[in-house]
């Protein structure tokens, strides 16, 4: 029953290009003309349409089909303006399951009972007779959000055991991560250098981890190293050891990094921040495979798998004399780069759910889920920070719970950009951290070049973004 007469032309609704069944409706209403009216509006559009005349067909139709969301109307009875035959099905439907979206149609005027059958678990709500574009609007946004908590409880199973054999967990189910898995697939049992490409905290030391856990040298170590975030003068000592005596501070013999990775793997994170002077003695390691502890002029051989990852574009930084192309060569026999979290948000709602179940059991907290509202709030928000600011919003929101059910509220997204207007009322922290937002992206994620805009050294840049999930 639309009131709209507008022309559209048919379109796919966003849910059918990520997965292979078309959506699945069910529309229940005691008037012929209504069903015929939504299956005429819906089908052209892609969905799969069942309809029903009364709450009994509609019970049967959900004992012997999955849907991805209801239509459901208040009163099937002549001359019935209660609206209870209605919210007794919604009940009922949201007893069997609660992930199934429900959207009651409703005559105009009748908001009291709009507002009670939200309150019983609705999703939302059409009045008769309703506008086309207002339907469709909240039928694809709530077949999304269906099929997304689907998807989540599938991968935290599916993790589960992944868990359960030693490995990492790799959340990704993402049309943007199907290549990434296919070539840790292809290239992990190898013994293939790797370079992890990506933003800041798109997940570049789990898919390290993953590869390492899927090769071969599995059961020997993984050693990891933020190179860009060593100090100058530690640098060697950090990576190569040193002996006793080799500077004022060198009281014992000291192992290094390669060394205690010797036979397995080494991670080297934020290599495109290792100081020009200091690649040259990284590049002659690798390409020698033999190094010496500072002040020991005696070499030991190592066999060591070298994955390393970076933010920066390193092809741009060897054109512009800020890494060496030699020692590019060497590290990305193979280059995988991970898309951002903004362009994989089918994973957002299983990384959500990883990380609630994580935190609520670290800070032991009886939080069980998302309201499907906060999930949206999820889903539209940008993620400059990625994975990593993922992971700190939902510690914060676990934190921050009242219920068993993650709030909107409990995010502070929508806070932290109302905020971002005025300095005056915002803390110390938040300013901070707002400041090295925008300096890594004023300078496309060089920390070095960040660092010297914030006066800070890369040390201390590394810790306050690791201290706001940058």
């Amino acid at each position: 029953m639309p009131t709209s007469t507008k022309s559209r032309e048919a379109t796919v609704p966003t849910a059918l290009t990520k997965t292979v069944q078309a959506p699945r409706i069910l529309a229940a209403d005691d008037q012929q003309h209504i069903l015929d009216a939504i299956q005429l509006l819906l089908k052209p559009e892609g969905y799969r349409v069942d309809v029903v005349r009364s709450p009994e067909f509609a019970r049967e139709a959900l004992s012997t089909a999955q849907y991805d969301a209801v239509l459901i109307d208040l009163n099937y009875t002549r001359d019935t303006t209660s609206g209870r035959e209605g919210l007794d099905l919604l009940s009922q439907i949201v007893a069997l399951d609660s992930t199934l979206p429900v959207i009651v149609m409703t005559a105009w005027g009748n908001v009291d009972l709009a507002v009670e059958a939200m309150r019983r678990g609705a999703r939302d709500f059409i009045q008769k007779p309703w506008e086309n574009e207002r339907l469709l609007s909240i039928l694809r946004t709530q077949v999304e959000l269906h099929r997304a908590l689907q998807e989540a409880e599938r991968l935290t199973a599916e993790n589960r055991l992944l868990n359960a054999q030693g490995r990492p967990e790799l959340i990704a189910a993402a049309p943007g991560m199907v290549p990434v898995l296919e070539t840790i697939t292809r290239i992990a049992p190898s013994d293939a250098n790797v370079l992890i490409t990506g933003e800041h905290g798109t997940g570049k030391e789990v898919v390290a981890r993953t590869i390492h856990a899927l090769s071969l040298r599995s059961s020997r170590p993984l050693i990891t190293v933020n190179t860009g975030g060593l100090a100058e003068g530690v640098f060697e000592s950090e990576l190569f050891g040193h002996v006793k005596g080799a500077f004022t501070d060198a009281r014992t013999d000291r192992i290094g990094r390669f060394e205690l990775a010797d036979s397995g793997t080494i991670f080297l994170d934020e290599v495109g921040n290792v100081p020009m002077h200091q690649q040259a003695k990284l590049l002659r390691v690798l390409e020698s495979r033999e190094m010496e502890r500072v002040g020991s002029s005696r070499s030991k051989s190592i066999d060591v798998r070298v994955i390393s990852a970076t933010n920066i574009d390193l092809q741009s930084a060897c054109q512009s004399g800020q890494f060496r192309e030699d020692l590019l060569f060497r590290l990305n026999t193979v280059e995988l780069h991970l898309p951002a979290l903004r362009e994989r948000k089918e994973d957002i709602p299983a990384l959500a759910t990883h990380f609630l179940s994580q935190y609520a059991t670290r800070y032991r907290r009886q939080v069980k889920g998302f309201d499907p509202s906060a999930l949206q709030v999820l889903l539209q928000y940008g993620w400059p920070g990625n994975v990593r600011e993922l992971e700190h919003t939902l510690e914060r929101a676990v934190l921050m719970c009242r219920t068993d059910q993650i709030q909107p509220g409990d995010l502070g997204l929508h806070s932290q950009r109302a905020q971002a207007h005025n300095l005056e009322e915002l803390s110390l922290e938040v300013v901070e951290s707002i400041l090295i937002r925008k300096a890594l992206q004023r300078f496309q994620g060089n920390v070095s070049q960040a660092a010297d805009a914030l006066g800070l050294s890369r040390g201390a840049l590394y810790r306050r973004m690791e201290k706001y999930g940058l």
